[in-house]
């Protein structure tokens, strides 16, 4: 069994995911900031999973935005255990609204959650996979990054599709480190997470106005629309389930990428053809070993 750290995992796919790989066998730390705040309810409901199925289930602080609570969290798991076996990439913030109306600062937040938030918790936990010459990352993307996109979402769009890019360059210079790299790829799930309920908005209204004369209630369609395309038993804890199945397949075997899309907007297809030029290329420039993790 492994040691597991999840970030973001106050609620959303990653709470989900922290309690099945608890469920699973696994030791997992469900990591989130304010874990004495306004996550303090957070905690309690992850300790009452814990005694409720005898699973190990543990929180522990930690803001994707600080290098130093990247570090500190880590290090705690590393005192306690002596490895971390397996990151899990979750953290994320979503906005909603037209693209112009985000200050480039609301942006670069928005990047700062999802994507630089990913590069200092690698910067903390990566020199304890290098050093044991093993590990798992696994990257919780978006369909976004290569399927059909709604408007009014650039910004989240953009930053998961800035994250899969460094997941991919990633892949190739952690497999000789005997490092593994797998993408669990969400589509859009309109019940079961909080992202769109907790996405965050637009401070310049003039310009949402000016939108909002031609783009009328365009959210809300979006919206509805996307519930209309999933199934009626889609349900986001195959999202979960996924992760799990990643983490138990033997290590050299699990898949490069994984889609969850009940809405099927054809990122899988995308993928498939992006992936296999990946492969081919790397190929080409007699970098083949860098497919699959090796020591």
């Amino acid at each position: 069994m492994s040691v597991v750290l999840i970030t973001g995992a106050s609620s959303g796919f990653g709470a989900l995911t922290a309690r099945a790989l608890a469920r699973a066998g696994h030791t997992v730390y469900a990591s989130m900031r304010a874990t004495t705040g306004r996550n303090a309810p957070a905690v309690a409901e992850a300790a009452a999973f814990a005694r409720e199925h005898n699973a190990d289930l543990r929180t522990i602080e930690l803001d994707v935005q600080s290098q130093e609570s990247a570090d500190a969290a880590i290090a705690a798991i590393v005192a306690e255990h002596g490895a971390l076996d397996v990151l899990v990439h979750n953290a994320g913030h979503m906005v909603t609204g037209p693209a112009e109306a985000f200050t480039p600062e609301e942006i670069a937040h928005v990047y700062d959650i999802n994507v630089l938030g990913t590069q200092r918790v690698n910067r903390a936990a990566l020199p304890v996979m290098r050093e044991r010459r093993n590990g798992l990352v696994v990257w919780i993307g978006s369909s976004s990054t290569k399927g059909g996109t709604p408007p009014y979402l650039a910004p989240y769009f953009a930053a998961k599709a800035g994250m899969d890019a460094l997941a991919v360059s990633y892949a190739a210079e952690l497999a000789r480190f005997n490092i593994e790299t797998s993408i669990v790829v969400p589509g859009s799930f309109t019940s079961g997470t909080n992202h769109f309920a907790h996405s965050g908005r637009p401070a310049d209204e003039e310009t949402v106005k000016a939108y909002e004369e031609r783009y009328a209630g365009l959210m809300e369609q979006v919206s509805k629309r996307l519930a209309e395309l999933a199934p009626p038993d889609a349900d986001v804890a195959e999202v979960a389930a996924a992760v799990v199945r990643v983490v138990d397949v033997p290590h050299g075997k699990r898949p490069f990428r994984v889609h969850i899309d009940p809405a099927d907007d054809g990122s899988e297809v995308v993928s498939v053809v992006a992936d296999r030029i990946r492969s081919e290329f790397l190929t080409r420039i007699g970098l083949a070993d860098l497919l699959h993790p090796h020591s």
